[in-house]
């Protein structure tokens, strides 16, 4: 009696460890990941992009059998871009049948920090996201991983090397007053504090807004020669068309979230000579490479349009996680996941994005951005990628040494 109680207890004792080592969305035949977009509010065009990107490499994956057998099922929610509902979104996808195994190119910076505490209460990795917010991997968590150069960085970089070209004296700043105009704005003070100069008018607006003209009369009264724009789609192409209509005209950078065919689509000749940082090209047909030329082909025939670097980083977002899954082997867990994420490497690819690498204590997969300017209505790439290269003590006349800013490090 006593010996079929132990092989009872040893029974219930294992599958009590597997239970509890079992990862969320992971069967025998499948592997499930969610991801959540914008497919209805101010940044739709963004975020259905980024569901077909992800869609597209989710079907290439499963049409040569998956990873080690399972096939991988995308869960689509869509946030409307309202944090509130990313939370649900988030809620839904990591509670419905098995859950999810990773949230992978979730849109959104304040969105993916409304999600993640969500996500990460059920164990669920948050893999890609489609923002360049340095709390995407700040602070330190075993469920983070972000490959994209941050906001911040972008634009302390990116600001600085514009003022240092053109000598420009007066500098503004116009942005959307949440976390992720915030980023850029920090950045981009950052990077002027470096030269020994700060904004000469700070301006801000509410997300959703339309009209601009009170900020833009506010710049041009101050005489800015450079603006830096924490914007993205629409507010982008008002707060310039706006400027260009009142003779404003100073040069304009803004984010990697900028960085898309639909500004120059949508403001026309007004949008050229703004500049912007990005970290993958947009796959201009006529001048890609045959690889690329053939992917967007596909995409083409699937969903019935050409393809934009949105696109691309859905792609790139939902082919990474697929390439470590596979690295990890058959036996998938969050774990082991987690342990093959902190040794691998992600070699550049045919959109020529740069290496990524992480380690447990690094979450963050590199620090390269690039600069390109919209000439003749399409965006041309103006620098090669460049990472902040720290601060070096450099010695003064007066033999004392002075710690000075290194700006750029080529990749």
């Amino acid at each position: 009696m006593k010996k079929s109680l132990l092989i009872v207890c040893c029974a219930l004792a294992a599958t009590a460890s597997s239970a509890q080592n079992a990862a969320p969305g992971v069967s025998r035949n499948e592997i499930v990941i969610g991801t959540i977009q914008d497919l209805s509010g101010p940044l739709a065009g963004y975020g259905k992009h980024i569901r077909s990107g992800m869609q597209q490499a989710v079907d290439e994956a499963n049409e040569i059998g998956g990873v080690h057998g399972r096939k991988i099922r995308l869960l689509v929610e869509d946030s409307g871009y309202d944090p509130k509902k990313a939370v649900l979104a988030a809620q839904k996808l990591v509670s419905q049948d098995a859950g999810i195994f990773a949230m992978v190119g979730h849109l959104g910076t304040a969105h993916n920090m409304a999600a993640m505490p969500v996500q990460f209460e059920k164990n669920v990795i948050n893999f890609f996201p489609i923002t360049a917010a340095r709390e995407m991997y700040e602070p330190l968590h075993r469920l983070k991983y972000s490959n994209a150069a941050t906001y911040f960085d972008q634009m302390k970089i990116g600001a600085a090397r514009l003022v240092k070209d053109g000598k420009y004296k007066k500098v503004c700043t116009i942005y959307q007053d949440d976390d992720f105009g915030l980023e850029v704005m920090r950045g981009a003070e950052a990077g002027l504090k470096t030269l020994g100069m700060q904004f000469t008018e700070v301006t801000s607006y509410k997300r959703g807004a339309t009209d601009f003209s009170s900020q833009v009369a506010r710049m041009k009264s101050s005489g800015c020669e450079m603006v830096v724009l924490g914007t993205i789609i629409r507010e982008t192409v008002g707060t310039i068309a706006e400027s260009r209509k009142t003779g404003f005209n100073p040069v304009f950078l803004g984010s990697s979230a900028v960085y898309t065919d639909l500004i120059p689509k949508l403001g026309g000749k007004f949008m050229d000579g703004l500049y912007a940082t990005m970290t993958a090209q947009h796959p201009y047909l006529d001048a890609a490479e045959q690889p690329v030329r053939f992917w967007a082909a596909k995409y083409r025939t699937k969903f019935n349009e050409d393809p934009s670097v949105f696109s691309v980083y859905g792609y790139i977002a939902a082919d990474s996680f697929i390439k470590a899954a596979y690295k990890n082997g058959p036996n998938l867990t969050t774990d082991s996941f987690i342990k093959t994420m902190d040794s691998i490497t992600i070699a550049r690819n045919m959109f020529g994005t740069a290496e990524q690498t992480f380690t447990s204590t690094k979450r963050q997969g590199n620090t390269y951005s690039r600069l390109s300017q919209i000439q003749d209505g399409r965006w041309k790439v103006t620098s090669d990628y460049v990472a902040f290269a720290g601060l070096r003590p450099v010695q003064q006349k007066d033999g004392k040494w002075k710690v000075e800013s290194e700006f750029f490090k080529s990749q």
